[in-house]
C-alpha cells in the first residue's frame, strides 16, 4: 500500500534546490494542490521539468510568479509572460527542449536508459554543444536522460497501491513524468480500494508511485 499524505506534507518533503518533474500541459492535469502547498512553503531554487510554463495564476506558473524556480527544462513559454521576463532578465536559466525530445528524455530516465538518439534539432541551436552520432549513414543528436528528485503528477483515480487512471487530456505528460522521479507523489481526485480499477484503464502502474495526496480540485465525473 502507498502512504496517503496531505499536500502540505508533500511540500515539506521537497528541499530547496530539488529537481521537480511536474505533469500537465497548460495547467490541464497539473497537481494544483501540491503546487499551491509548495508556493505556501516558499521552497526556493527549484529546477522544473515541464512541457509548458502554464499561466501566472494556474499550474506551474504559480511557482514562477512566486520566484521559486531557478532553472527549467521546458518546451513552451508562450502563455506565461512572467517566465519570459525572468528569462530575458537572466533571473531564470531556461533550456528549451523540443516537446517530443523532452518527453523521450524523461521516459529514458524512467526506463533506466542513459539517453536517446534523435534527429530533431539538427542544424539548429538545439544541437549546440551536443554530441552528434552517425548510425547507418544518418546523423542523430545524443540527448541525455532527464531525471528528477520528485515527480509530481495528477490522476483522476488512484487505488491504494498507486495504480493510476487519467481523465481525457489530463493524461498528457503525467504517466511519463511519474516514471522519472526518485520519489513520485500523485495527487488524485478519487482514491479507491485495490481491485476497484479496470486494469485496462490503468496508464501508470503503482510501481512508480510512492505517495498519494487527496486532491480538492475535482473535475466533473
Amino acid at each position: 500500500m502507498r502512504k496517503q499524505i496531505s499536500a502540505k506534507e508533500a511540500a515539506a518533503m521537497i528541499p530547496a534546490g530539488s529537481r521537480l518533474a511536474i505533469g500537465g500541459f497548460l495547467a490541464v492535469g497539473a497537481p494544483e494542490c501540491i503546487i499551491d502547498a509548495i508556493v505556501e512553503a516558499k521552497t526556493p531554487d527549484l529546477h522544473m521539468i515541464v512541457i509548458a510554463s502554464d499561466w501566472e495564476d494556474k499550474g506551474v506558473g504559480k511557482l514562477i510568479a512566486a520566484k521559486q524556480i531557478k532553472s527549467a527544462q521546458v518546451s513552451h513559454l508562450g502563455t506565461n509572460r512572467t517566465i519570459q521576463a525572468q528569462m530575458n532578465a537572466g533571473e531564470i536559466d531556461i533550456e528549451l527542449v523540443p516537446q517530443g525530445t523532452l518527453m523521450e528524455r524523461v521516459r529514458a530516465c524512467g526506463a533506466g536508459l542513459g539517453g536517446i538518439l534523435t534527429p530533431t534539432g539538427l542544424g539548429t541551436v538545439v544541437e549546440e554543444g551536443k554530441q552528434i552520432l552517425t548510425v547507418e549513414g544518418k546523423d542523430y543528436i545524443l540527448e541525455p536522460a532527464i531525471c528528477s528528485d520528485f515527480a509530481l503528477v495528477k490522476a483522476w483515480m488512484a487505488d491504494r497501491m498507486g495504480n493510476l487512471v487519467f481523465r481525457k487530456t489530463a493524461r498528457n505528460s503525467n504517466p511519463i513524468m511519474a516514471m522519472a522521479g526518485k520519489i513520485t507523489i500523485v495527487e488524485a481526485e478519487h482514491i479507491v480500494e485495490v481491485g476497484d480499477l479496470d486494469p485496462e484503464l490503468i496508464a501508470c502502474p503503482g510501481v512508480f508511485v510512492n505517495y498519494i495526496v487527496q486532491s480538492t480540485e475535482v473535475t466533473n465525473g
